[in-house]
């Protein structure tokens, strides 16, 4: 369980796909982007996964890109008929589609311009191009809105330049405090009492059961590395204070 947060620059993560909701396909986009947003300082403060669903895509997507900085979608952008994405992102803002010119003569280069490859050169009106380093068809962005491929090694290669348009925020920083021999129940109230006090702080709980038998580990977060440094050992010696012997603070 986790405690406070401040929030500075926020994005959300827009997952669309059905191979992703019945399992069939494991999506591990969403950790490299809160990777990657969290090296720029940016919180990532949501994520949704919907359906390859017109209505039901345009409706998380206008709810998400009024609430956050920035929203990224991932899945959706190829050639087969349910790649839809592009159609639902145009509805979303009220524009049109048209077929982007660049990305016809990047696709014509490569292979025959069919019907179905003409789809991923398709971009609404009003939007620009995020660029593919991974040398495949690029993405696109438009209002606060970075829509991206959902092939994972496609999608990193798109992040490259979502990152130079993003502005970035203060780095959050973390450390850990691990409790072994003793569960939630006995450590819950000195965390408490901590995290109240550090109300910018971000201070969670994760609990675990392995050789060494079983305990928590007290993650801190936050941008100020002073402050972060001195809730660190405030909490160690909370619990200490309460008879907890095996706690030490640990590497990540």
């Amino acid at each position: 369980m986790a405690s406070g947060q401040e929030t500075g620059v926020t994005a959300a993560v827009l997952i669309i796909g059905d191979e992703i909701l019945s399992g069939r396909t494991q999506d591990t986009n969403l950790r490299d982007i809160a990777q990657f947003l969290g090296g720029l300082g940016v919180d990532l403060g949501e994520a949704r996964t919907v359906r390859d669903v017109h209505v039901e895509i345009v409706e998380a997507l206008n709810a998400l890109r009024t609430r956050y900085d920035y929203v990224i979608t991932t899945g959706g952008i190829g050639p087969t008929h349910d790649d839809i994405t592009a159609d639902a992102v145009a509805a979303a803002f009220g524009v049109e589609l048209q077929e982007n010119p660049e990305i016809l003569e990047m696709i014509a280069r490569r292979s025959e311009l069919t019907p179905a490859r003409r789809r991923m050169a398709r971009v609404p009106i009003g939007g620009d191009l995020v660029r593919n380093v991974s040398g495949g068809p690029p993405g696109f962005t438009i209002g606060n809105v970075f829509v991206l491929a959902g092939v994972p090694s496609i999608m990193r290669g798109m992040l490259t330049d979502v990152g130079t348009r993003l502005r970035p925020g203060a780095v959050t920083h973390s450390r850990t405090v691990r409790v072994t021999g003793d569960g939630e129940g006995i450590i819950a109230a000195p965390l408490e009492a901590v995290a109240k006090a550090h109300p910018a702080m971000s201070l969670g709980s994760y609990p675990f059961f392995g050789p060494e038998g079983y305990g928590s580990n007290l993650v801190l977060r936050g941008r100020d590395l002073d402050e972060l440094a001195a809730t660190v050992a405030e909490l160690i010696a909370a619990l200490k204070a309460i008879g907890i012997a095996n706690v030490v603070e640990v590497a990540g």
